[in-house]
C-alpha cells in the first residue's frame, strides 16, 4: 500500500541509491542482489532500479587485483539449486548460479581485463561488457546453457591455449562428476592445475565452494 503513494516510492528509491547511505551501511553486493531477487512485481521498477544503483556503489568494496585474473563460474544444472539448500521456511530465492555469476561480474567490473570462462560439461563461450551493470552481466551468465559438471574444463582450456594468469577463481558447488578420477587420491582439477602451475609458478587458485557436498576439488 505504501508504494501506492508516488512520493513514498520516490523517497525509498532515493534513500536506497544514495551513495552516502550505501557506504555508511557498508553493504555488500550480495545483500543487494538478494534484495533485488526478493523484489516481486508489487515493488515498483523505480525501487528495483535503485537497488541496482546501490549495488554499483557497493562494488567499491570489491578489490582491484594486480595481474591477470581468470574467473570460472559453474553454470551446470546443479547450480540452479538455492544457495541455502532446501530448508523449510528458509529457502532463498538466490540460486548457486546467481552467486557464481555475481562473483564473476563483480570481478569483471573492478578488473576489466578479467577473462570469464563459464563451464558445465565444457567451457561455455560468453562475452561480457564491463560497462554493463553487474546485475545485467550476472543475468547473462545465469542464463547460459547448463549441463553436467566438469570443474577441470576451464583449466584444460587455459593449458591448451598456453595461457598466462596470476589468479584463477573457480566458483562452483564442486559436484564435478564428468572428470572424476578413480582412487580418490587427487582430482582432475588438481591435475590440470599442476600443469598450469608449471608454466605459471606464481599463480594462485581460489575455489569458492557454494555447497557442502561430500567431495571437493582442491
Amino acid at each position: 500500500q505504501l508504494f501506492g503513494d508516488r512520493a513514498v516510492t520516490s523517497l525509498v528509491a532515493e534513500r536506497l541509491r544514495n551513495p552516502a547511505n550505501v557506504r555508511k551501511a557498508r553493504v555488500f553486493p550480495y545483500q543487494l542482489m538478494v534484495a533485488h531477487a526478493q523484489a516481486d512485481a508489487a515493488v515498483p521498477g523505480e525501487v528495483r532500479e535503485a537497488l541496482q544503483d546501490a549495488m554499483e556503489v557497493a562494488l567499491e568494496n570489491v578489490p582491484a587485483i594486480t595481474g591477470r585474473v581468470v574467473v570460472c563460474p559453474d553454470v551446470s544444472g546443479s547450480m540452479q539449486s538455492p544457495v541455502t539448500g532446501h530448508r523449510k521456511g528458509s529457502t532463498t530465492a538466490v540460486r548457486c548460479i546467481d552467486v557464481a555469476a555475481l562473483v564473476a561480474a563483480a570481478l569483471v567490473r573492478k578488473n576489466r581485463d578479467t577473462e570469464v570462462l563459464p563451464f558445465s560439461d565444457d567451457v561455455v563461450p560468453v562475452r561480457l561488457n564491463p560497462r554493463d551493470s553487474v546485475l545485467t552481466n550476472a543475468q547473462v551468465l545465469a542464463s547460459l546453457p547448463s549441463g553436467g559438471t566438469n570443474c577441470s574444463a576451464p583449466l584444460c582450456q587455459l593449458h591448451r591455449q598456453q595461457a598466462k594468469a596470476d589468479l584463477v577463481v573457480i566458483v562452483s558447488d564442486n559436484m564435478s562428476w564428468l572428470d572424476a578420477q578413480g582412487g580418490g587420491r587427487s582430482t582432475a582439477t588438481m591435475a590440470e592445475w599442476a600443469k598450469f602451475r608449471r608454466r605459471n609458478p606464481q599463480a594462485r587458485l581460489v575455489c569458492l565452494d557454494l555447497q557442502p557436498y561430500g567431495s571437493t576439488q582442491a
